[in-house]
């Protein structure tokens, strides 16, 4: 009895030492990073990639690379973890055309404020979010662009210098 224990304690221990970062399910894989090829493999061969990405008060988001693969719907969370309202340090998720200069893009999307800091030329975005505020959460869905390296970033005032990274598509 006592073998058996220590047997399954010892089991328990080394397995709840190991950390997933990504869940696959039939038809949807959800990722915060693939550190594996075989995840990567089990994720190129989703139709959907849902993507949680988190942003706080410190205007910082929590991942600088999102990885999917051409051809795949996203599914994309964007969670404001911090408290401030929307007003002070609202937050949103912008994926850009590549080529797309971000400082130009920024100084347009600012002076649009009734829009959400979106520029009313959409012409180089691809997906946006909604701007939300501490503790909200806003979620959109859309089509993975061609292969290659597109920028991403938050289109609030002052934000996008800090609160940028790479959408890469494989």
């Amino acid at each position: 009895m006592f073998v058996a224990v220590a047997l399954s304690g010892a089991l328990f221990t080394s397995c709840s030492d190991k950390k997933d970062t990504a869940v696959t399910t039939d038809t949807t894989a959800e990722t915060t990073a693939a550190p594996d090829a075989t995840v990567e493999d089990d994720a190129a061969k989703q139709d959907t990639i849902k993507i949680t990405l988190n942003a706080n008060d410190k205007m910082q988001f929590d991942q600088t690379e999102l990885n999917v693969y051409a051809g795949q719907t996203v599914e994309l969370t964007l969670n404001h973890t911090g408290t401030m309202p929307v007003e002070a340090m609202g937050h949103n998720f912008t994926l850009l055309k590549q080529g797309t200069d971000l400082a130009k893009f920024e100084e347009a999307a600012a002076k649009n404020k009734e829009g959400g800091y979106q520029p009313a030329d959409q012409s180089d975005v691809i997906a946006h979010t909604d701007l939300i505020g501490g503790g909200q959460s806003t979620t959109i869905t859309f089509a993975a662009p061609e292969k290659g390296s597109y920028d991403f970033l938050c289109s609030f005032p002052g934000h996008y210098s800090v609160m940028k990274g790479k959408f890469n598509v494989k």
